[in-house]
C-alpha cells in the first residue's frame, strides 16, 4: 500500500465501518472505529431543545481524543484505516446547529482541528438517500434502536450536504465510490476490486463504479 493512512467517509447508512474493517484485515491494518455512544443523540433525533448542540460538541471532543492520539511515528509504521474523516463532524454541525451554536462551535473546532493528522487517502461512499434509508431500516428493526433512527428529512439533507463537501473537497487525494448496486460489508470481490482501484489511485479525485 502507498497509502499509511485511509480514512472511509459517507452519510449514516453508506457502510463505512463494515468496509473500514474489511480493509483492515485484507491489508493487514490497523482500523480505527468510530465510537457511536452518544447520551445525547437519541433527544437529537426526537428534537429536543439543545440536543442538538451538546451531540455535536459530545461527538467533536470524542472524535478529536480517538485522532490525535494517532502519532505519527505509527501512522509510517503501519497501515491505518479509519471509519471517519475528522472534516466529518463540520457536516454534521452545519446541518444541525443555528448561527449562534455555530459561532461557538467553529472556535472551537478551529482550536482542535489543529491537532488532527491529515489522511493519505478519504474514499467517499455515495449512495442515494432512499437507499441510506433503506438501509437504516434493516439496522434498526430492534424497538429499543428505533430511537436512534434518524428523520428521512434529516437524512436527506444530510446526504445532499456530503455531495456538496466532497464536490468542493481538495485537501487530499479522493476516491468517489458509487454503491448503489454493491455491498462491501458481503462481498469479497468488491472488496478486491476496490483495494485495486485504490492501489491504482493517483492524485486528484476519481470517480469508481464498483461491477456488480
Amino acid at each position: 500500500m502507498d497509502y499509511r493512512y485511509l480514512a472511509i467517509e459517507g452519510p449514516v447508512g453508506a457502510g463505512k465501518t463494515a468496509l473500514a474493517e474489511r480493509l483492515a484485515l485484507r491489508v493487514d491494518a490497523t482500523s480505527v472505529l468510530e465510537d457511536p455512544d452518544n447520551p445525547f443523540l437519541a433527544d437529537f433525533y426526537q428534537d429536543k431543545p439543545g440536543a442538538a448542540f451538546q451531540t455535536q460538541l459530545f461527538f467533536l471532543l470524542s472524535r478529536h481524543r480517538q485522532l490525535a492520539g494517532l502519532r505519527q511515528t505509527d501512522l509510517f509504521s503501519q497501515v491505518t484505516v479509519c471509519d471517519y474523516l475528522f472534516d466529518r463532524d463540520r457536516i454534521y454541525a452545519y446541518v444541525s446547529l443555528d448561527d449562534n451554536e455555530l459561532y461557538i462551535y467553529q472556535r472551537l473546532y478551529d482550536l482542535l482541528v489543529r491537532d488532527i493528522p491529515s489522511p493519505d487517502l478519504v474514499v467517499y461512499l455515495q449512495a442515494p438517500t432512499d437507499l441510506l434509508l433503506k438501509r437504516l431500516r434493516e439496522r434498526t428493526r430492534d424497538p429499543e434502536r428505533q430511537a436512534h433512527r434518524p428523520d428521512p428529512g434529516y437524512v436527506k439533507e444530510l446526504n445532499e450536504a456530503y455531495q456538496h463537501f466532497f464536490f468542493h473537497y481538495s485537501a487530499t487525494p479522493l476516491l468517489i465510490v458509487e454503491t448503489s448496486q454493491i455491498d462491501f460489508g458481503r462481498s469479497d470481490e468488491a472488496v478486491d476490486d476496490l483495494l485495486r482501484q485504490i492501489r491504482a489511485m493517483g492524485r486528484g479525485t476519481q470517480y469508481y463504479v464498483p461491477r456488480k
